[in-house]
């Protein structure tokens, strides 16, 4: 049964994964740094400044909000969704891409987390634009509502939004269990077997316990342990990555070299080719760079949705944030400690150790950590993991909301927390293979929405840049719906 799986994952894997796929993601993103006039750089020191910076000088950001409000605030929505990208991809997925895409399959994640920045920032906007409350007072966005109520709106496509909307959150409901929930748990149990021989079940059951805690709660529960655990965790992380690179400086200016090098297949001083040539090279560093970022499936815009913001460029610029923290930081940080460690043929682009995943990344850290550095990765992955099971278990929460009403929300709740004890168990190919497939799957309704919707996000992008960084007086947008559109601006004005 599980063979029949796999093969027929395998093919729906192939034809989701194909250029086409990579072509629509890459080129959705393009659009919109177009139409946004290159937002990322070209706001560069305002995003920086409204994000990174607001956390130390701006208290609404951080600020909790009351027992009676179900929405949370802009920090915790942010390390929710960090929670939920800042998984294995940053280990285990930077050291398969490059085991099988070589060096240069870093070049292609750089370019997917660029242009994903603009991706993630639209889903953001569009998120915060059609969201609406359900009846516990909860925000609730997402591409499913987009879909509907953005898509939908326009002539002649009431009932393609609607289906687009349904199928997005089918999609994102079995990602859940896949992205979000095994291979997540899988790699945790992998790493504590290998590094600690605790048994996968022990590890299964004592996550399922701790996981269970936390999602019962709901989501003011999850953003209250992911504001604690995702910013330790990173810095964690960091200044451990940060050491090997300084210990081996010298290898820096080489390990860029074979990323250059082997992203456009040339010839390495020796007269091989670096890596595994141009195609490997890019499908593996999208395939990687999604899976890490997650920007274009439209996953995080769930949570971001359920922020007390009010202005849909303000976590439009969350947004991008969090693509550059992951990718451009923290996966390049995985991808310079290996190849810095000695572990791969900066000439060739070949790896020469045999281990695989997060055992590459471990053999990296033990290069100067000694044998504590299998065991330093254990731990990272651990808190990485851990924390996306809590973020997904949020988007899956969601989409099930959107499918069967906030009734039944307790139903997926506890199906979710069982399938931990499957996923330390499972096989981890097959636990990532599925993943990569779901991902694929819930990227072409949310990217069919972006793109349909891109003019609304121009606008939105205009209004605010206009208001905010011209001092032009307009009437700002805020949300789609007069109702809501009304409540906003009068807690803006509040605010201000």
């Amino acid at each position: 049964m599980i063979d029949l799986i796999a093969n027929i994952n395998g093919k729906i894997n192939g034809f989701v994964w194909g250029l086409p796929m990579l072509v629509l993601l890459v080129g959705t993103g393009i659009l919109m740094t177009l139409l946004t006039k290159v937002f990322q750089i070209s706001h560069f020191g305002y995003w920086m400044k409204h994000t990174l910076g607001s956390i130390f000088t701006d208290k609404h950001i951080t600020k909790h909000t009351g027992e009676d409000d179900q929405s949370i605030s802009q920090f915790q929505s942010l390390c929710t969704a960090l929670a939920a990208t800042i998984g294995t991809g940053n280990i285990v997925g930077v050291a398969s891409a490059l085991l099988f895409g070589g060096p240069g399959s870093i070049f292609w994640m750089w370019i997917v987390a660029f242009f994903g920045m603009m991706t993630n920032y639209s889903e953001n906007v569009l998120g915060i634009y059609y969201r609406r409350k359900n009846p516990n007072g909860e925000w609730c966005g997402g591409a499913m509502y987009y879909l509907r109520d953005g898509l939908g709106a326009k002539q002649g496509m009431k009932q393609i939004g609607a289906l687009l909307a349904t199928l997005f959150a089918i999609f994102c409901l079995l990602a859940s269990f896949g992205i979000g929930n095994m291979s997540q748990i899988n790699s945790i149990a992998g790493n504590m077997k290998s590094a600690f021989g605790i048994p996968n079940l022990v590890t299964g059951i004592v996550l399922m316990v701790f996981a269970g805690l936390v999602i019962l709660g709901g989501i003011k529960r999850i953003a209250s342990v992911t504001e604690k655990l995702v910013p330790f965790m990173a810095i964690f992380y960091i200044i451990g990555a940060l050491v090997i690179c300084i210990c081996n400086a010298d290898q820096i200016g080489p390990a860029f070299a074979a990323i250059f090098k082997g992203a456009f297949a040339m010839k390495a001083v020796g007269g091989g080719i670096v890596g595994s040539g141009i195609k490997l090279a890019l499908t593996w560093g999208m395939k990687r760079g999604v899976f890490s970022n997650e920007a274009g499936l439209g996953s995080s815009v769930m949570v971001h949705s359920s922020s007390n913001v009010k202005e849909p460029v303000r976590q439009g610029m969350w947004g991008i944030f969090e693509v550059f923290a992951d990718t451009i930081v923290v996966c390049s940080l995985t991808a310079l400690t290996v190849l810095t460690s000695g572990l791969v043929d900066l000439e060739t682009g070949a790896v020469v150790s045999s281990a695989e995943g997060s055992a590459l990344v471990g053999e990296a850290f033990a290069t100067v950590f000694g044998k504590a550095g299998p065991a330093f990765i254990a731990v990272a992955i651990l808190l990485f993991a851990f924390s996306t099971v809590l973020g997904w278990s949020h988007y899956g929460t969601k989409a099930f909301e959107y499918l069967f009403g906030s009734g039944a929300i307790v139903v997926y709740r506890v199906i979710f927390i069982v399938f931990i004890l499957g996923g330390a168990t499972m096989s981890l190919d097959l636990a990532w293979d599925l993943s990569d497939t779901f991902n694929g799957l819930m990227a072409i309704p949310n990217l069919i929405g972006v793109l349909s919707l891109s003019p609304v996000v121009y606008q939105i992008t205009k209004n605010y840049v206009d208001r905010k960084i011209h001092g032009i007086d307009e009437k700002p947008m805020l949300s789609a719906f007069p109702d809501i559109q009304k409540l906003q601006e009068q807690a803006l004005d509040d605010s201000e």
